[in-house]
């Protein structure tokens, strides 16, 4: 599996602080984008999974409505974690 359990406290003590702080926003949105990055390079082998494209575009939304909150909450959280991940706006 590509998601185990060292590299989701990795990214969640990179970003969201500790390894038990699974509920901040940066470390969700970090996660997101670890999934999003490793869905995207499947759909580049496997055109025709149509199942993975739509939980892709789910993936996104939920990304997308996360940095929205984080945006609106503190602006400056939400310019350290796009320009961390390289997230496009």
């Amino acid at each position: 599996m590509y998601l185990t359990k060292e590299v989701k406290a990795e990214i969640f003590a990179k970003h969201g602080g500790a390894e038990a702080n699974t509920g901040s926003a940066e470390g969700q949105i970090a996660l997101f984008t670890f999934r999003i990055n490793h869905l995207t390079g499947h759909l580049k082998k496997n055109r025709h999974d149509y199942n993975t494209e739509r939980s892709l575009v789910k993936l996104v939304g939920k990304r997308r409505s996360l940095l929205d909150y984080l945006k609106k909450k503190d602006i400056n959280r939400y310019r350290e974690i796009i320009k961390e991940l390289n997230i496009r706006k």
